[in-house]
């Protein structure tokens, strides 16, 4: 049996379309379910539902075989595989594949009065709110950057405007949301999207039916990227 780690909301509905084109389809609809394991059309394999922060978790230790988790999902997570397979770093996970999907971007943002490029000019010492916390002081390390790192995990807008701190890294879209409160990007750290990482034990142990299923993720993401 082969799970595959899932999480509910944009990355489920982005990853169903690939599946699908890989042959694989639900047996239940997962907005409807109760269920966290839901079955597939393939006697073999299996998904699971879980928090998005837990897939890397999941397919580390083995309660997965593979999942798919969002590149921000995975830096903070420690997952250091190559991006084309060829090592897991230290965590047992191997990255073959970026599904390109739930695209986005990990932003910095302040509020609209807060003189940012001043500030890191100056050499000030800059509060920055985020869930990212690992990214974010990696980030500002390299740029030589003196930072507070304040950890959020939600709502990381109000930071700026309660005078928590002076800037966030987030997730950006749209940028929709930073306008609607007054923020504004002020620099973009890196592109966002979602990856399928494999257990590198599972992979010698079942490589032939992962394999398999790999390839299939291949071809449909190339598949999208034609019609796009």
């Amino acid at each position: 049996m082969i799970t595959l780690a899932l999480s509910k909301g944009r990355i489920l509905d982005d990853a169903l379309p690939l599946l699908a084109a890989a042959g694989v389809t639900l047996q239940d609809d997962p907005e409807k379910s109760r269920k966290l394991i839901l079955a597939t059309n393939r006697a073999d394999l299996r998904v699971v539902l879980v928090r998005a922060s837990d897939v890397p978790t999941y397919v580390q230790h083995g309660g997965a075989d593979l999942g798919v988790a969002g590149l921000d999902v995975l830096l903070e997570h420690g997952a250091e595989a190559d991006a084309s397979g060829a090592g897991a770093g230290n965590t047992g996970l191997y990255r073959p594949l970026d599904l390109r999907i739930a695209r986005c971007r990990m932003s910095v943002a302040t509020r609209e009065d807060f003189d940012y490029a001043s500030a890191v000019r100056q050499g000030s010492r800059i509060r920055v709110a985020t869930k990212y916390t690992q990214t974010a002081r990696q980030h500002f390390a390299a740029k030589g950057v003196h930072v507070d790192i304040i950890k959020l995990y939600g709502s990381m807008e109000l930071a700026p405007l309660t005078g928590l701190a002076d800037a966030i890294v987030d997730l950006v879209s749209t940028g929709g949301t930073l306008k609607a409160n007054r923020l504004v990007e002020v620099e973009r750290i890196m592109d966002i999207s979602a990856r399928l990482v494999v257990n590198a034990a599972a992979l010698k142990v079942k490589r032939e039916p992962l394999r398999a299923l790999i390839d299939g993720f291949e071809q449909a993401v190339l598949a999208a990227e034609a019609k796009a």
